[in-house]
């Protein structure tokens, strides 16, 4: 396993560095600068689209579309992956990810924008689509847009649910009862949980975990923002050490792959998912009259997920000076954080939201899992039977997921998400002028004082090029 272990987190390095930070770096300050800075210009915007009821009563407004994505990006990334980031790479890790997210934020832009364009139209009235969609359509490339079904399925069926359940096990690493079995027990009785529902048998724990879960996200941040008050005193010296450390050059090309600088990046994409391909796929779902609506709303689900959440993790574990090194990385660091005002009530409460972020999770990775195999299957549903043999390999995966150690479940999910990111941001770079085009024309009809409504001809579409807006 070892060797294993040693080989992944290669090719994790190598491609996180110098490949990944590149071209990321490269897209998000290219849609940055032609957008001129829509995700920053048009913020008022996008919060005044919320409200926005759909095209179509009965089918999928820009907020819950939004939503969905964000209760993607919203899970254990926003606590154990801040965490693991401050850990390993130090408390500059923040303002890289903070980076990363403004950045990114043009990149979620351009990309739903994208799905919206090159959405399709189902014979009972609601739309569908994503990168795949765009792929295969846009860059008329069928042979990459099903290579990019299968980077997403071996992300969100493979490399996010073996880091899902990982991160769910290590918050109990702290309690006196954990010892060399508990990982295969937790592992089991989540497994069988994921399962249940999967085979439709837990409609009641998802309908009550669905209104858990956002509760449960205000409550974090609530108690979080109550740890940050209870030592006020340390904030200013708390900031002053995450910009000292992030522009620590020297440390920083001492070792690059370890840095804050790379574990900044790293985790700010795993939490947020900007650009790697996943958003635009429940973006799509969305009755809009014009694709830039959803775009912009998307920039939203960028900022909660990281200039919210993970700061709100970050500053609560950092101003509270305790103890941070490889031997806390994860879940104990925060636990050991909260537990400074909370007692032991704190570390009980991380393990419950940890539990719950984490649950919902599992099952929403296989919402994008589910879109893709009807790519791959030719835009059918697959079979009930071979749909029940892939529920139970993911339920294998999860138990899988809980018993490996944690540098494999990180590198994998690094990797395949790496993956999806090589592949759709290139293909948005290539796509960007229509998604470019398609703001002018918005800002133009907002301009003359009218709700913006898509025409594709306005910029440069045949009538026969785009399935939904003929």
């Amino acid at each position: 396993m070892l060797d294993i272990v040693t080989i992944l987190t290669q090719i994790d390095d190598i491609m996180y560095y110098p490949i990944l930070i590149i071209v990321m770096a490269m897209a998000g300050l290219y849609f940055t600068f032609k957008t001129k800075g829509v995700q920053i210009r048009l913020f008022g915007e996008s919060v005044r689209l919320l409200k926005e009821p759909p095209t179509d009563g009965s089918t999928v407004s820009s907020l819950q579309a939004m939503l969905v994505s964000t209760a993607s990006r919203v899970g254990t990334g926003n606590i154990i992956g801040v965490s693991t980031a401050i850990c390993l790479g130090g408390p500059g890790a923040c303002f890289w990810m903070w980076i990363m997210c403004i950045i990114g934020a043009s990149s979620a832009f351009i990309e739903s924008t994208l799905a919206q364009i090159y959405k399709r139209k189902h014979n009972e009235g609601y739309s569908y689509g994503g990168p795949a969609y765009y792929i295969e359509q846009g860059l008329n490339k069928p042979k990459l847009a099903i290579l990019f079904c299968i980077f997403l399925i071996a992300t969100y069926a493979v490399g996010f649910n073996l880091l899902c359940s990982y991160n769910l096990q290590s918050t109990f690493i702290n309690y006196s009862f954990y010892n060399s079995t508990t990982p295969f027990i937790i592992g089991a009785i989540i497994s069988v949980l994921t399962a249940y529902c999967l085979f439709g048998g837990g409609k009641r724990i998802l309908k009550i975990t669905s209104i858990i879960v956002p509760l449960m996200g205000v409550t974090y941040v609530l108690i979080s923002l109550i740890v940050i008050l209870f030592n006020y005193q340390n904030v200013p010296s708390m900031f002053i050490l995450i910009f000292k450390n992030a522009f620590d050059f020297q440390s920083i090309l001492g070792g690059v792959a370890g840095s804050c600088l790379i574990y900044g990046i790293k985790r700010g994409l795993f939490s947020n998912e900007a650009g790697v391909g996943s958003a635009p796929n429940a973006s799509a779902s969305a009755s809009v009259s014009h694709p830039v609506k959803q775009g912009l709303v998307q920039t939203l689900s960028v900022y909660i997920d990281t200039l919210i959440l993970c700061t709100t993790t970050a500053l609560m574990c950092l101003s509270t000076g305790v103890i941070r090194d490889s031997s806390v990385s994860g879940a104990p660091y925060v636990q050991n954080a909260i537990q400074t005002v909370f007692g032991t009530a704190g570390p009980v409460f991380i393990t419950v939201a940890m539990v719950l972020f984490a649950f919902t999770t599992l099952i929403g990775n296989l919402y994008y899992v589910d879109n893709a195999l009807i790519f791959l299957n030719r835009k059918k549903t697959p079979s009930k039977r071979f749909m029940n043999i892939f529920y139970i390999g993911c339920a294998v995966i999860i138990f899988i997921g809980a018993i490996i150690p944690m540098d494999a479940a990180w590198a994998m999910a690094d990797i395949t998400m790496g993956g999806m990111t090589l592949i759709n941001l290139p293909t948005c770079m290539i796509l960007s002028k229509k998604a470019i085009g398609c703001l002018k024309d918005y800002e133009s009809q907002k301009k003359a004082g009218n709700n913006p409504i898509f025409k594709s001809s306005t910029i440069g579409f045949r009538k026969e090029e785009l399935d939904f807006w003929k």
